[in-house]
């Protein structure tokens, strides 16, 4: 496996692809990139520890000591507002014995406390109580505060992480997402307006590329999606690609304006979308649990000023279309699984959407590989960083032993193998 995928990224004397015409059929990413174990911790170190992920609206967060959990990639993590009104992220791992912190979905605390050994955490998470460790000497409280995770909130309200553990992460917001909050078409909502109403899952035994695939293209939706002529034109559907969001157009005719079923949506890779209409808002993450697993994760909220009826016409039309699409893409996982086909040809324009999420997809996993070849190890950025002296030098010394076990045997021929 190790060998096959450096040659396909251009670390083992790969030839280069042969160029494609403007105007020709596209190559998709290979089968193998949505089944293999190897491509999906790639993914966990290159993506979703270095990029930023739109998480939820700060209007999750109405009180001190709201807090949320999420797990996306198998990183589980909370996001709170303390008392102080600051929204914070940190991963769901105690410090002590690696227990979670909270084990709800959502709640609102004081304290968050560790139910294995008692540690207790602020909501800015920073070590409020160790049972027992006070009377030791060299504990520092300040140095056991749960792992911070970095937030930002864009002036329409949205809150992203990223999950780099430098104190300033690699990869800016504004390097990966700038304009997508100051977007003329957004002119027209206020986002102030829209009170949080529900949220629901669907469990995908798919793989999150192929979700993310299927959502920037409309050119299946004539023949899968009855409910979509009634908000969107399908002749005329568009997206618009830059940076790391691609807009949707649907082309909204002068009486879908009129009912309030206009709809502005804009994907945000790697893994989410956010639609915004007169009545209704939404959003959708495709998170990751394994090669062929995901969540479809949805947080929806209503106008305030809108009617029940109003929001419903958008509201039940968007769970039906999750529900075709849930369908969709574990028969496509399915036939992948099997093994036969490698990829198919995509449309350049009516398939652009797909095509630039792919090759995001590629670029970023190729240089991150890159960086891994030259540093002769994997590269996790978000894992903790222990300090070199102290009782850390042992630890440091240990991690180095076991990761040897892998790294440095010849017969190895796992994707550690460097």
């Amino acid at each position: 496996m190790v060998g096959s995928l450096l040659s396909y990224i251009g670390l083992g004397g790969a030839a280069s692809a042969t160029p494609t015409p403007e105007n020709g059929a596209v190559r998709a990413l290979p089968g193998n990139w949505y089944t293999s174990e190897e491509m999906y911790q790639l993914e966990r170190r290159a993506i979703f520890s270095r990029r930023w992920l739109i998480l939820t609206h700060k209007s999750r967060l109405q009180k001190p000591g709201d807090w949320l959990r999420y797990n996306c990639a198998n990183y589980d993590f909370v996001v709170s507002k303390d008392r102080n009104g600051e929204i914070h992220a940190f991963h769901n791992v105690c410090r002590h014995r690696a227990y979670p912190v909270v084990e709800a979905e959502e709640g609102n605390s004081k304290i968050l406390s560790c139910k294995y050994h008692g540690w207790s955490y602020g909501l800015n998470g920073k070590l409020a109580k160790a049972p027992g460790y006070q009377d030791l000497d060299g504990f520092d409280k300040t140095k056991n505060g749960l792992f911070p995770i970095h937030v930002h909130t864009d002036p329409n309200g949205f809150i992203y992480v990223n999950m780099d553990s430098n104190k300033i992460p690699e990869v800016t917001w504004d390097e990966q997402f700038e304009g997508t909050d100051q977007q003329e078409r957004f002119q027209q909502f206020d986002f102030d307006d829209y009170g949080f109403d529900h949220s629901y899952t669907l469990e995908g035994n798919f793989n999150w590329k192929i979700l993310a695939d299927n959502f920037n293209e409309c050119y299946h939706c004539k023949t899968t999606h009855p409910d979509l002529p009634a908000i969107a034109n399908l002749e005329t559907y568009d997206v618009q690609c830059s940076a790391d969001h691609i807009d949707h157009d649907p082309k909204s005719n002068p009486d879908q304006v009129k009912q309030g079923l206009n709809i502005c949506s804009t994907y945000l890779f790697p893994y989410s979308s956010y639609t915004v209409s007169p009545h209704f808002m939404f959003m959708q993450k495709f998170m990751p649990s394994g090669p062929n697993r995901c969540v479809m994760y949805y947080e929806v909220w209503k106008n305030r000023n809108s009617t029940r009826e109003e929001f419903d016409r958008l509201n039940i039309v968007y769970k039906r279309v999750m529900a075709e699409d849930k369908v969709l893409c574990e028969r496509a996982q399915e036939n992948i699984n099997a093994g036969v086909f490698i990829n198919g040809e995509l449309h350049p324009h009516m398939e652009k959407g797909p095509l630039f999420f792919q090759k995001r997809c590629r670029e970023i996993v190729m240089e991150h590989a890159k960086k891994e070849k030259v540093a002769g190890k994997q590269i996790w950025p978000a894992r903790q960083s222990l300090e070199r002296d102290g009782n850390s030098a042992i630890s440091n010394d240990d991690v180095a032993f076991c990761e040897g076990l892998a790294c440095g045997n010849d017969n190895d021929k796992s994707e550690l193998a460097w």
